[in-house]
């Protein structure tokens, strides 16, 4: 099946973290159901931590869980993980993949997808900032905004790590605080509104 016959209208959901995340996707995906429609890409900027999210993530949820490769076919219902050390984009409804552009320092390897969906994606948009150092995809709310998408930031007094919700929070571009469980509840009514 070629992706020009796929829907590419679906929600994407880019959830960002990094430093004590783990705790955020699982509480989050628990709260999910496996048939909503959306597609959650979780994009984590610890460089040695997104290739074992694959392992651990199918254990709280019903959706297939994959660790994204070169052109794999953004599909609703299913949970997909950036691989390290590698920039993530999409276009013609497919994930692409390049060398990672900040290799030492504080990785955006967050905000540059969620720059790429709101160039490339029909579908609605939504992003979550969960907890993690540094402030990576606080820089690209705005632009999430501009195309029409909802911005949620973790409860920072839920996140082991509150650095990046809070800079979430401070670009003034964040519609949603929120507990994990209730970002779920709110990916829900969203997607249910769609």
């Amino acid at each position: 099946m070629k992706a020009k016959n796929i829907t590419k209208d679906f929600p994407v959901v880019c959830v960002g973290g990094s430093a004590g995340s783990l705790d955020a996707y699982t509480r989050l995906l628990r709260h999910l159901p496996a048939d909503m429609g959306v597609a959650i890409v979780i994009v984590n900027h610890r460089r040695s931590v997104a290739t074992l999210l694959p392992k651990i993530l199918p254990r709280y949820t019903k959706m297939p869980v994959e660790l994204i490769t070169e052109k794999l076919l953004i599909q609703p219902n299913h949970v997909f993980i950036i691989p390290e050390n590698r920039d993530l984009h999409v276009f013609e409804g497919e994930f692409r993949l390049e060398p990672i552009s900040k290799p030492w320092g504080w990785p955006d390897v967050i905000t540059i997808f969620m720059r790429s969906l709101t160039e490339h994606w029909d579908g609605k948009l939504i992003a979550v900032i969960v907890s993690g150092c540094d402030g990576d995809g606080a820089a690209a709310l705005s632009g999430i905004k501009e195309v029409g998408g909802i911005t949620i930031a973790q409860k920072p007094d839920t996140a082991e790590h509150p650095d990046m919700p809070e800079s979430a929070i401070a670009s003034g571009y964040i519609d949603f605080v929120l507990a994990p469980e209730d970002i779920a509840q709110e990916i829900i009514r969203i997607s249910q509104a769609v």
